[in-house]
């Protein structure tokens, strides 16, 4: 008993079955949706790498240039064909293919240049075409094997992936050709080029057809009936042959709800429907274990394995669903031998967790490339993430694990959830995989949201593409809540004793972070992960808004400037600037640009007391600051400051004698005038003081 495949994948994975010979781009189609693919250890095996634009500087770890982050326009070599630069992106010998390829692009007419497939030493390429056309539009095939996301972004902003299988017998080297390239890393202008490029390679015996237009169009029929497939969303009937297990459940604080599932089977589908209004708290206090075979190989917050963190964010991959009415299901197969036992803990000690659960299970041979499904999930509480960074690597990023797996298996994915406290990018780290004790990483890439198939650090949402999603973005560029994930087919790494994945923490402000990723992975017996159950990462305060993590109260006499909360801004732009050179303390500064005069800057701080006191505030003056008056708790503050200085450096203003207030209190800034810089009012604020 097995869910349901639309009718033509049936007989064709049927047949696949029974007559696999070869790789083709037919036989790699199918892989990827054969739901059980993933939970089998591959049979031809293979190992999956990765070629990118990472900055070539990264080399040693330890080193600050191992989080160099000249990430785009870096290639293997330059060549000459026919009068023409072509820049060579990938070169790797086979059998082998493609699983996945993602672009994105910035400077004038960027993304116009041509890629060149050139195949087992083939003079002419076998794939020709502008780097849009192939890789998201409909130069070589469909939606969504061809897509850029996300579809609110503007197109020139969008990542760009390319999911169809490009299989190769002997050689593959990819090229790119543009005019308008000026040199490496782009950092002299031009274009900027940013690639990452999967792609296994089977064993030297292993039978690969290479990919030729004419199989293309062959198969033709069978791309579009995969596209459906990916595409669709399954229904009852799907899953009306398998076994059924389902009940409503109330669990006491602190109690368990648990299910015993006699094997061999696999579970093909598990659905939770909870409260659509559930509170975060007990959403992230809902924790998921799953015990296979007496291994316990699962072991996540309820909403954090399905991909929404801990607020309900709808959201629909081949792997997960998420429902704004509190639906959670997820399809990936789950094989075990003798039994399965699936737990949900409630551990809040106040608040009962009420849900209803349907599991589907079906039969299931195990054999010896049969797997275990594990996720594991933690969070990085209050995460420092270190100073101001430069393209160099300065201002101390660090890398942050995921997941060390041992044993053998397959890495399948994973989600980030995360709270970012500052008016800036959070994700510029880089993704390195090791795999099997590699000393570097064979996957290195070029930026979180480049894993993650997006670009540009793009808030927009995009829950609709088969294997990548962001349910949520608004964390991206401000304070705020951002879920990403990655599902992986075709793309998924196998490992024979070992996977590390780290990601880079690269944050570009001085910041405090909540970042929880979850990993879904299978493994052979034994097979473990690093992570232990994060009670303590579960039993944190979660946080909605940004005084959640940082909270503005007044310490010693004195509120610094980017602790305060940002209650309203009527122009411009707020980040938080970082220097060790202009005296700042923390070395950091609240910064205020592109504003214009009459607008204003509120911020809000809490005192425990109230009290008369000495209002001193420490302002930045430099040659593109303005003049600006200041209001204390809606109060105006006589005289007009002028900020304007021929050097940057700090000035303590005394503000007067102010009633200080118990609970909340305003700073407010209104810009009066520019500087002497035309058309610059800029406006810094290091830290107020409160004397006696």
């Amino acid at each position: 008993m097995k869910r349901k495949l639309l009718p033509l994948l049936i007989s064709l994975v049927f047949f696949s079955s029974c007559a696999r010979k070869a790789v083709t781009m037919e036989s790699l189609l199918l892989e990827m949706t054969d739901w059980e693919s993933l939970a089998r250890y591959p049979d031809p095996e293979f190992t999956v790498r990765q070629f990118s634009s990472y900055d070539r500087a990264t080399t040693e770890p330890g080193d600050e240039t191992w989080f160099a982050n000249w990430d785009r326009s870096m290639f293997i070599r330059i060549e000459e064909q026919d009068g023409r630069k072509e820049y060579v992106m990938f070169d790797s010998e086979g059998p082998g293919s493609i699983v996945r390829f993602w672009m994105t692009f910035a400077g004038e007419n960027s993304g116009l240049g041509t890629l060149r497939f050139y195949l087992d030493n083939q003079e002419h390429p076998a794939i020709e075409g502008t780097a849009f056309d192939i890789l998201s539009g409909n130069g070589l095939t469909q939606y969504p094997l061809a897509a850029s996301v996300s579809e609110e972004t503007a197109y020139e902003q969008r990542g760009h992936n390319l999911y169809l299988p490009i299989p190769y017998e002997k050689h593959c080297k990819i090229t790119y050709e543009s005019e308008n390239i000026l040199d490496e890393g782009a950092k002299t202008g031009g274009e900027a080029v940013y690639y990452n490029i999967n792609y296994r390679t089977y064993s030297p015996n292993t039978r690969v057809e290479t990919f030729t237009q004419e199989y293309m169009d062959k198969v033709s029929p069978l791309v579009t009936e995969v596209c459906r497939e990916l595409t669709r969303t399954e229904s009852e009937s799907d899953y009306a042959d398998l076994q059924v297990l389902a009940n409503s459940e109330t669990i006491a604080p602190l109690g368990t709800m648990a299910l015993s599932i006699e094997g061999p089977a696999a579970i093909q589908r598990l659905q939770m429907k909870i409260d659509p209004n559930i509170s975060p708290e007990l959403l992230r206090l809902a924790i998921l274990e799953i015990i296979f075979d007496g291994e316990a190989t699962v072991w996540s917050s309820l909403g954090d394995f399905f991909g929404t963190g801990y607020q309900i964010r709808p959201a629909h991959t081949r792997y997960i669903s998420v429902g704004n009415d509190g639906s959670l299901e997820c399809r990936w197969v789950m094989p075990f031998r003798e039994k399965a036992e699936i737990r949900l803990h409630n551990l809040s000690d106040n608040l009962p967790l009420e849900l209803n659960y349907l599991v589907n299970t079906g039969d299931w041979k195990w054999d010896n490339r049969s797997m275990h499904f594990g996720c594991s999930w933690h969070q990085y509480t209050q995460l420092q993430t270190g100073g101001s960074k430069t393209n160099e690597g300065q201002g101390h990023p660090f890398d942050v694990n995921y997941v060390t797996l041992s044993g053998k298996g397959l890495y399948a994915g994973d989600a980030l959830t995360i709270f970012n406290t500052a008016y800036a990018w959070w994700g510029e780290g880089d993704e390195k995989v090791y795999v099997d004790g590699e000393a570097f990483p064979s996957h290195i890439g070029t930026g979180t949201e480049d894993y993650y198939g997006y670009a540009w650090c793009r808030p927009e949402k995009f829950t609709n593409h088969p294997f990548i999603g962001q349910p949520e973005g608004s964390g991206n560029f401000w304070p705020g809540y951002t879920v990403n994930m990655r599902h992986r087919a075709l793309d998924a790494i196998p490992f024979t004793s070992s996977l590390r994945f780290d990601m880079e923490m690269w944050h570009w402000a001085n910041a405090v972070v909540n970042f929880a990723p979850v990993t879904y992975w299978y493994v052979m017996p034994g097979g473990k992960s690093n992570i232990e159950p994060d009670i303590q990462g579960a039993k944190a305060k979660v946080a909605i808004i940004r005084s959640d993590l940082i909270e503005p109260v007044i310490s010693n006499g004195m509120m610094e400037a980017e602790n305060m909360a940002v209650d309203s801004i009527s122009g411009g732009n707020i980040t938080y600037q970082t220097s060790d050179i202009w005296g700042w303390s923390q070395n950091t500064q609240v910064f205020w640009t592109g504003g214009h005069p009459g607008d204003r800057l509120e911020l809000s701080m809490i005192s425990d007391e109230a009290r008369n006191t000495h209002l001193t505030a420490r302002f930045t003056v430099a040659p593109d600051y303005g003049s600006v008056r200041v209001y204390w708790n809606g109060k105006l503050i006589p005289g007009t400051f002028n900020l304007f200085n021929t050097e940057v450096s700090t000035r303590e203003i005394y503000l007067g004698l102010q009633p200080l207030l118990q609970g909340n209190n305003i700073f407010t800034v209104e810009i009066i005038s520019e500087g002497k810089m035309a058309g610059k009012a800029f406006f810094g604020l290091d830290l107020l003081k409160f004397a006696q």
